[in-house]
C-alpha cells in the first residue's frame, strides 16, 4: 500500500474485525474506473466503500402515465440507513481523498436539513474522523437550539460540531469562504480538517455516479428483462449527480438521455457548473450536449407547496414508495406534470427515475403534511368480546 495510506491503520485500528478478506464494508481499496471512463483525468486512486450496492432497479407503477409510456427506479434510497442516499456514492470518493491527505477531520457544509451533511457526518465517525457541519438556517433561528429534527438528530447523535449561520451572511460571504475560514481556525487548533464542498459535488465527487452507471450497466446486462432505458431523470440540487450520471450515461452503453428537474438554482447556473466539473476530468464534452436541465425548485429551495406534498402523499400511497419533499418529491412532480402538458415527448419511452433518498426531510414537513394523512380512528370493540392471546404477551 502507497505510503501516504499507512495512517489508515492507525485510524481504523478499531475497525480491523470489519476489515477482513470478506468484509468490504468500510474498508479502503484501489480504484480502477471503467475502461469508457479510462481517459478521464484525473482518476482517484482509492475508494471507501461505504454503500450498500447495487441499489434496486424495479419497475415504478405510476398513475396517469403517457400511453406505452414505462417508469423504472433506481433506489438510491436503500444505499444505507443513516448514510441512505445519492451523497453516499460521492463520500466513497470523498472520505478516501480525506483519508489520503492524512486528515483528522472533515468540514462541510448545506442547509439546516442537509442529507449531504448528515451522511457525511456518519460517514466521518465510521472512519474516525471528526464531523463539523456549517449549516444554513434564518436569521430569526440562527442563535437558538436546532433541535432534534430529522437530520439534525443523527448529526447530533453522532456529535457532530454544528456550526450555524444565517442565510443572509450565507449569501453575502459565499460557502467556499465560509469553510476556509472553520479551516483555518480548526488548523490553528492543530487540527487537520479536509473541506468536502456543497452537497460533495466537485470532480472528485462526480466518480460516484459515474460508477453508478458501471452499475446500472452491469445490473441491465444481468438482468431478466432486456429492458434499454431511453432516459435518465434525477433531481438536481449541487450538480454532483447530474454530471457524473451524463457523462457515464454518454461514455458507457446506456446512451440514455439525462433530465435533470432543478431544486435550487436555475438551469443556466447548473450548465456552467456542471460544466466546470466536466472540465475538472478533462471529459472534453459540453455538458448542454448530454444533459437536459429543467426548473423545479417551485417556492424555492427545501420550500413546497400543497400540492408537491400532497402528491408526495399520493405517490405513497398508490406505489408504497416515499420520496423526500426536497429532491425527488420536487422531481417527480415535475416529471408527471411535463408529461401530462408534453405527452408526446415522453410516450412509449422508458425512463428509469433515480430516487436519491432524503427521507429524513419529511420530518421537518410534518405540519404541513398533516392534513393529508389524517386516515386513523378509533377501534370499535365490544365490551363482551373474548379475550384470546396471540403469540407473545406484552401485559
Amino acid at each position: 500500500m502507497c505510503g501516504r495510506y499507512i495512517h489508515l491503520r492507525k485510524q481504523l485500528s478499531t475497525l480491523e474485525p470489519l476489515m477482513a478478506s470478506n468484509f468490504d464494508f468500510l474498508s479502503l481499496k484501489p480504484y480502477t474506473p471503467p475502461s469508457w471512463a479510462s481517459h478521464l483525468d484525473p482518476i482517484p486512486s482509492h475508494i471507501v466503500s461505504l454503500a450498500h450496492l447495487p441499489t434496486p432497479i424495479h419497475r415504478w407503477n405510476l398513475p396517469n402515465l403517457p400511453p406505452n409510456t414505462e417508469v423504472w427506479l433506481k433506489r438510491d434510497d436503500l444505499s444505507g440507513m443513516q448514510l441512505s442516499g445519492n451523497k453516499v456514492r460521492k463520500l466513497e470518493f470523498l472520505m478516501a481523498g480525506a483519508i489520503a491527505e492524512g486528515a483528522d477531520s472533515v468540514i462541510t457544509i448545506g442547509g439546516i436539513q442537509s442529507n449531504h451533511c448528515r451522511a457525511t457526518a456518519v460517514a466521518a465517525k465510521y472512519l474516525n474522523l471528526e464531523p463539523f457541519l456549517i449549516l444554513r438556517t434564518s436569521k430569526l433561528l440562527v442563535d437558538q437550539d436546532p433541535a432534534l429534527v430529522g437530520n439534525l438528530l443523527v448529526e447530533r447523535l453522532v456529535g457532530a460540531s454544528l456550526q450555524l449561520i444565517s442565510k443572509e451572511e450565507y449569501a453575502q460571504i459565499g460557502s467556499v469562504t465560509l469553510a476556509n475560514l472553520l479551516k483555518q481556525k480548526l488548523i490553528k487548533e492543530g487540527r487537520r480538517p479536509y473541506v468536502i464542498p456543497v452537497g460533495g459535488s466537485n470532480s472528485l465527487g462526480t466518480w460516484g455516479y459515474i460508477e453508478a452507471i458501471r452499475e446500472i450497466e452491469l445490473q441491465i446486462q444481468s438482468g431478466t428483462s432486456n429492458v434499454k432505458f431511453d432516459d435518465i431523470v434525477v433531481a438536481c440540487g449541487s450538480g454532483g449527480t447530474i454530471a457524473g450520471l451524463a457523462l457515464g450515461s454518454s461514455l458507457s452503453t446506456l446512451k440514455a438521455r439525462v433530465h435533470a428537474f432543478s431544486v435550487c438554482d436555475d438551469p443556466d447556473y447548473f450548465h456552467n457548473f456542471v460544466q466546470g466539473l466536466l472540465d475538472g476530468l478533462k471529459a472534453g464534452v459540453n455538458s448542454g450536449d448530454i444533459v437536459h436541465i429543467q426548473n423545479a425548485k417551485g417556492l424555492g429551495y427545501a420550500m413546497n407547496t400543497s400540492e408537491e406534498l400532497n402528491f408526495v402523499k399520493e405517490v405513497a400511497e398508490a406505489t408504497g414508495v416515499v420520496l423526500d419533499p426536497v429532491y425527488s418529491g420536487k422531481a417527480a412532480y415535475a416529471m408527471l406534470k411535463d408529461m401530462n402538458e408534453n405527452p408526446k415527448k415522453w410516450e412509449g419511452r422508458k425512463i428509469l427515475f433515480v430516487h436519491t433518498g432524503g427521507l429524513l426531510g419529511l420530518y421537518d414537513k410534518v405540519d404541513q403534511l398533516a392534513s393529508f394523512v389524517g386516515n386513523w380512528e378509533r377501534m370499535d370493540v365490544n365490551e363482551s368480546v373474548p379475550r384470546q392471546d396471540g403469540i407473545g404477551k406484552m401485559f
